[in-house]
């Protein structure tokens, strides 16, 4: 099947030129990057807290005094909206005794430590402190909460631990360009979920980082995507690779009966499969048509994305450990973290954003976090197949008969996230 691909000098605004492929070598990558404690505090002296970190939604924070804490390994940040409309960040720990000072998400006038009401405002300075007077010494020098650098970029803020980092402008290039046109700030989140699972942060990364396991791991995919013959692009930190979706992989016989998650596809965007009955090579470009030409009726602007962005997933992974399978329609972001002392386990946010036709009601409150183990729930089957095979994966590294990961072409991704990831933990 010929799969029709938007040309240089077509219209686009996110950028989709390929990007010349670096020689980025053919060594194994060392499987105690994925296991041992030791890389594991190297990661967090050197990476952890020099990078941007992605924090949360924009929504999450909306109006004055709206509050969120997100961890990242030991810290907790406290990230909230200013009276003014910006968006600030602190460690979430009270100068006092070193209790934590808030939980969850919330709206607050102030921040008060539960454990002897010492007070901040909003803005982090001390606001109160009860019989003041018993304290000889005065209040803290700090003069209150720990500020972290924050940024709001597309509906998401950031947060960097490093107060002498680099620019978040310098650290997110070229992705701006890129991902503006999809204005993620319109969409409405739906879902928020973090799951613990068994394995190393990275482990997860590198699943979503290739689609040569989806023969594997997600075989009723091959009905749905073009999982081999993919443009893969890298850039200085991220990287991306451009999916074709309502489409059906090389790797399988053509059909002349339209595969159910393409009819899905079809369903959603108000076509009728059965007009497309033994024509399912011709479905993809005909979606597109029916998106650009039907979205001013059903609410959706679809004029700055190009075709392709009408049915594909531009997949982009913002570096270290935020995946964006991006569409016209919705967003599904997935967010690795390190556990705070195990390298055999971590921390999958997954949180999906939609885009509502005029005709949809979007749901009258956020969706609060959900907490859970692998097993306790299901993700859906998709993310629920990788989340069964990676502790697998994880336990195997630990064998005395693996030495590390041999990577092949389909796995470029992967070898380019080590690179930028040795940048900056270095090889001693």
């Amino acid at each position: 099947m010929t799969i029709q691909r938007v040309k240089p000098g077509d219209f686009t605004k996110t950028p989709i030129e390929k990007t010349d492929d670096p020689d980025f070598g053919t060594d194994m990558i060392p499987k105690e990057r994925y296991t041992s404690h030791d890389f594991m505090q190297k990661e967090w002296d050197r990476l952890w807290t020099k990078i941007w970190n992605w924090g949360c939604a924009s929504q999450d924070i909306e109006e004055p005094g709206d509050y969120i804490v997100t961890s990242l390994g030991k810290e907790e940040i406290l990230l909230t909206r200013q009276p003014d409309g910006t968006a600030r960040g602190f460690y979430n720990v009270c100068q006092h005794r070193g209790n934590r000072l808030m939980m969850g998400q919330g709206n607050a006038t102030t921040f008060r430590c539960n454990y002897h009401h010492w007070e901040y405002k909003l803005s982090g300075e001390f606001e109160n402190i009860p019989d003041i007077d018993s304290f000889p010494q005065g209040k803290p020098p700090c003069g209150g909460l720990t500020e972290v650098r924050v940024e709001e970029w597309n509906g998401f803020v950031f947060f960097s631990l490093d107060p002498d980092g680099e620019s978040f402008d310098d650290f997110i290039h070229p992705l701006k360009e890129h991902l503006g046109p999809y204005h993620f700030e319109r969409m409405v989140k739906v879902t928020d979920w973090t799951v613990e699972w068994e394995c190393n942060w990275k482990t997860s990364v590198d699943a979503f980082n290739e689609s040569y396991h989806v023969q594997g791991i997600h075989p009723e995919l091959l009905y749905f995507i073009e999982d081999k013959h993919l443009q893969i692009d890298t850039y200085e930190k991220h990287n991306r690779y451009l999916i074709p979706f309502a489409t059906i992989s090389h790797r399988v016989n053509e059909t002349t009966e339209i595969p159910h998650l393409i009819k899905h596809a079809m369903k959603e965007a108000g076509m009728d499969p059965a007009d497309f009955d033994g024509r399912v090579s011709e479905i993809r470009g005909a979606l597109q048509k029916h998106k650009r030409e039907n979205g001013a009726e059903m609410g959706i602007d679809y004029s700055d994305l190009n075709d392709e962005q009408l049915t594909d997933d531009y997949h982009y992974m913002i570096f270290p450990n935020i995946t964006m399978n991006t569409h016209a329609e919705d967003l599904m972001l997935f967010r690795q973290r390190p556990h705070e002392t195990d390298p055999d386990k971590m921390y999958f946010d997954v949180q999906m954003f939609k885009l509502f036709k005029k005709d949809e009601e979007p749901p009258k409150r956020k969706p609060r976090n959900e907490r859970f183990k692998h097993g306790e729930r299901s993700m859906g089957l998709v993310i629920d197949q990788d989340a069964a095979n990676l502790p697998g994966v994880q336990r195997g590294m630990h064998s005395a008969a693996f030495d590390g990961l041999w990577l092949g072409d389909q796995e470029l991704r992967i070898r380019h996230f080590h690179k930028v990831l040795m940048d900056y933990v270095g090889e001693d």
